[in-house]
């Protein structure tokens, strides 16, 4: 070998000892995707799907550690947009086992909510009712009381009046009610006579949402957040409930914050159960929608005028894209014919309506 010639080096490769792995190309995941068979093909789609359906169905066992089952069942129908998410998942995946676990979701929403797809609205009535959170910043009360007018119902129900639109309203809808009554934050106003007059007590009576102690001896008291009267009508008296119970909070600290509205809800509920009146109803702003638990006293005495005869969900707040019925109508003893929405006023909340008969 010549000095000037190069030396030739011999490299050795050492066998892999698999680190770091080698990814497989993406046409062989598929390839290994597809041999594996459509009933064996995205088992988190399918998990996700089953884990939806027991979701809605037992959405009561949810535990409420900081107001989360209140909170999920506050949306609860709005968790069945979730389904058409999953199905694409499923198709993308060509699972055939997603697709078949997306039923058990979609046969429990439809168990739950079906009801309200249709039009369960028919002629008639002999009473027809309008409740309205009028909204203590509500610019024009003078307007939202003539549209609450114009609606033509017999009785109105208003919540989170102020000391200074209430001589509005009072001066606003006279001429067409002249029958009303007022106490602290609600009245109702009738065209028909009222009698048997006085507050309901649905006040939280602790200090605080992290006490639960005794209201301080001269700490400032709510003014009444309920009443009940007497309408009479022409084939006899009507009971009415004006309620409107306490709000709804997100804490930093604690979460979904339900404790002052869910203690006014025991308390109507108890009011309800010891009211002899034979034909009720009960009008208001509940700050919850009824799939919440914390009215199932309620919902187990009386039935939902929207539930039984109206068209469709009847989502109320917030008014410029309502996405829960939080303003409630329920009846005991009479018969719902239709149940509506009146167009939005100068409220954060849209006016709710229904037309009863017996």
């Amino acid at each position: 070998m010549s000095r000037t010639q190069p030396a030739v080096r011999t490299t050795i490769r050492r066998p892999s000892l698999g680190w770091p792995p080698r990814r497989r190309p993406r046409a062989h995941r598929r390839e290994r995707a597809k041999a594996r068979g459509p009933w064996k093909r995205g088992p988190v789609f399918t998990a996700c799907a089953l884990l939806l359906g027991l979701l809605l169905l037992l959405h009561g066992a949810l535990p409420d550690w900081a107001g989360l089952g209140s909170l999920v069942e506050t949306f609860l129908p709005w968790f069945g947009l979730l389904v058409p998410v999953l199905l694409a998942g499923a198709l993308w995946r060509r699972s055939a086992a997603s697709a078949v676990a997306l039923l058990v979701p979609v046969a429990v929403w439809l168990y739950l909510f079906g009801g309200l797809l249709g039009d369960g609205t028919h002629r008639g009535g002999d009473l027809t009712v309008v409740s309205h959170n009028v909204a203590a910043e509500n610019r024009d009360p003078a307007g939202t009381a003539r549209d609450l007018a114009a609606s033509g119902a017999d009785v109105l129900a208003l919540e989170e009046l102020t000391d200074r639109s209430t001589g509005t309203y009072e001066t606003e809808l006279a001429r067409a009610y002249p029958h009303h009554t007022v106490q602290g934050t609600v009245g109702l106003w009738s065209r028909l006579p009222l009698s048997g007059t006085r507050p309901v007590d649905v006040l939280w009576d602790t200090a605080g949402p992290s006490a639960g102690k005794p209201r301080p001896a001269g700490a400032p008291v709510e003014p009444p957040r309920g009443l009940r009267t007497t309408v009479a009508t022409a084939k006899g008296p009507v009971a009415v409930y004006v309620v409107h119970l306490g709000s709804v909070r997100v804490m930093p600290r604690g979460g979904y914050w339900t404790e002052q509205r869910d203690t006014g809800a025991t308390k109507l509920a108890a009011a309800v159960a010891a009211e002899p009146a034979e034909r009720l109803l009960v009008l208001g702003d509940f700050n919850g929608t009824l799939d919440d638990r914390a009215f199932d006293g309620l919902t187990a005495q009386l039935r939902s005028a929207q539930e039984v005869a109206g068209d469709g969900f009847g989502f109320s707040w917030p008014a410029a894209f309502p996405v829960a019925r939080i303003d409630q109508i329920l009846v005991r003893g009479v018969d719902p014919k239709s149940a509506w929405l009146l167009p939005a006023t100068g409220s954060d909340h849209r006016p709710v309506a229904a037309a009863v008969g017996w």
